[in-house]
């Protein structure tokens, strides 16, 4: 697209006031208590990849720094927690100086990642680092939910074009909007959705209604008014009535009466209700016979990926899909559980790490300032694993590394000939954004790309093989001396 419109997430409205009541209440509590500049570090991750799948796709991270790039509060934010009763003079005269100086990381969007991993991390003042939490889940969650769940589909569609067509159905104008952005990084080709056209250069793409056709007189009128407007994109939608006995004998009427003679091929029919498998295959035969070859075959209606997956496979003849409501709103699994957790804080120059403790082994967090490698395969190019290490670890791709299972700790592999990349990029200097995205296209790609390095069996729908996500042998120490530190406390 060479126009994109110069949209973004605060252009209408001020977001900074999108926090949980309790982020404002600890922050004016740091500052009565004197530890509101305190250096943390918080990691956001996510425990479990929805739908049982192997893996998610990054997504959101371009909202995350419009955001954070002009945090600000307002006079009626500043007077309506005044009339809160609830907070200091001093803090409100801080929110009303409020400046964001917070380092933070990002995983790069299109990146598959995998629990327990860090997605973001922040480091700065406690109230800064504290205040951020609910946008980055919101906006991290969010995307990531639905870029996964397109990725999904868009394999099931087996490389045939895949349209996001759920904006009537998405959970409000946000949901509409940045899930289309979501959708199209997972891989759908464009989106119904014509704002996300303009705003980040999307495709959109659509055709007609039922109505249309209902408005004419016969089905053949609608369809001859439409080739007549489009002559050179012209797809009908052939359901209205009868697929095959009155839809699709009108649309190839109208190709051989309007389109033909002006020198036009028809770009496709689509059909929105019925058996898939058996209208495509008749469909496909008569355009066949009628000398249509190049007609293409789109179909919609409350499609995912099993039964894309199971249509294919019983030889539906599909070009295209339009898939709605079951991917905007994410429905077989509508949350990703993504959490933001404090892992440190400065106590001088030193860096004090911090463990939060459960009876539930998976939500025992990983302590510390960390890094994240993903090891490659350097015959393959394929991922073998995440190592997750303490942010002054290093590796040296020119010796054997070896990785173990974190709980089962006699699950060992020593890797070879391979090479390691930094997954983490810092977004934010002081502040400051100095990372610029790519385009949501050329995400899209890059997440084909990455998603095609790992192994098939993390890919499966059903029972994928676990990709590994180890610590180091030093982190895996310190959140083991962490434990024995506050063991007593789980004494009997």
């Amino acid at each position: 697209m060479e126009y994109i419109k110069n949209f973004n997430v605060r252009n209408e409205r001020n977001l900074t006031m999108l926090v949980d009541f309790y982020e404002l209440t600890m922050a004016n509590g740091y500052l009565d208590n004197n530890v509101g500049d305190k250096i943390a570090y918080f990691d956001m991750f996510f425990r479990r990849v929805p739908d049982g799948g192997g893996y998610c796709i990054m997504a959101g991270v371009q909202q995350l720094i419009e955001y954070m790039s002009s945090l600000s509060f307002t006079k009626d934010d500043i007077n309506y927690l005044r009339s809160k009763n609830t907070f200091s003079d001093n803090f409100l005269n801080y929110l009303e100086n409020f400046k964001f100086t917070c380092d933070v990381w990002a995983i790069p969007e299109g990146n598959p990642v995998f629990p327990n991993e860090p997605l973001v991390m922040v480091k700065g003042p406690i109230i800064q680092a504290q205040f951020v939490e609910t946008m980055i889940l919101l906006t991290i969650n969010h995307q990531t939910l639905i870029a996964t769940k397109a990725n999904r589909i868009c394999r099931a569609a087996e490389a045939k074009p895949v349209m996001e067509f759920g904006s009537r159905r998405a959970q409000g104008y946000d949901g509409a909007i940045y899930g289309a952005r979501a959708a199209v990084i997972g891989g759908c080709s464009s989106s119904a959705c014509t704002i996300a056209e303009e705003m980040f250069g999307i495709p959109a793409a659509g055709t007609m209604a039922h109505s249309w056709v209902q408005l004419f007189a016969t089905e053949y009128e609608s369809f001859a008014a439409w080739a007549k407007t489009y002559p050179d994109n012209c797809t009908l939608l052939i359901d209205t009535y009868n697929v095959l006995k009155s839809g699709l004998p009108n649309a190839i009427k109208v190709f051989d009466e309007v389109l033909k003679p002006q020198g036009f091929r028809p770009k496709g029919i689509r059909i929105d209700s019925g058996d898939i498998t058996y209208l495509t295959k008749k469909c496909r035969e008569f355009l066949d016979k009628a000398g249509y070859p190049d007609c293409k075959i789109v179909i919609s209606n409350s499609l995912d990926e099993y039964i894309i997956r199971d249509v294919l496979s019983q030889g539906a003849q599909v070009d295209a899909f339009g898939v709605g409501e079951r991917l905007i709103t994410a429905k077989s699994e509508p949350v990703f559980g993504g959490v933001y957790k404090l892992v440190a804080i400065e106590d001088g120059n030193q860096i004090i790490p911090k463990i939060k403790i459960s009876e539930n082994e998976e939500k025992i967090t990983n302590p510390g300032f960390k890094k994240i490698y993903r090891i490659f395969e350097k015959n393959t190019d394929k991922a073998m694993a995440d190592l997750i290490t303490l942010n002054d670890e290093s590796i040296d791709e020119s010796k054997p590394l070896e990785i173990f299972n974190p709980v089962h700790t006699w699950k060992r592999k020593k890797l070879k000939n391979y090479y390691v990349k930094d997954l983490l990029v810092k977004i934010f200097d002081k502040g400051q954004p100095i990372y610029e995205s790519p385009s949501v296209m050329e995400i899209k790609e890059y997440a084909k790309q990455e998603t095609e390095k790992l192994w098939s069996e993390v890919l499966r729908f059903e029972n994928p093989h676990t990709f590994y996500v180890d610590l180091s042998t030093k982190l895996w120490k310190l959140k083991q001396s962490l434990l024995h530190q506050y063991s007593d406390i789980y004494e009997e």
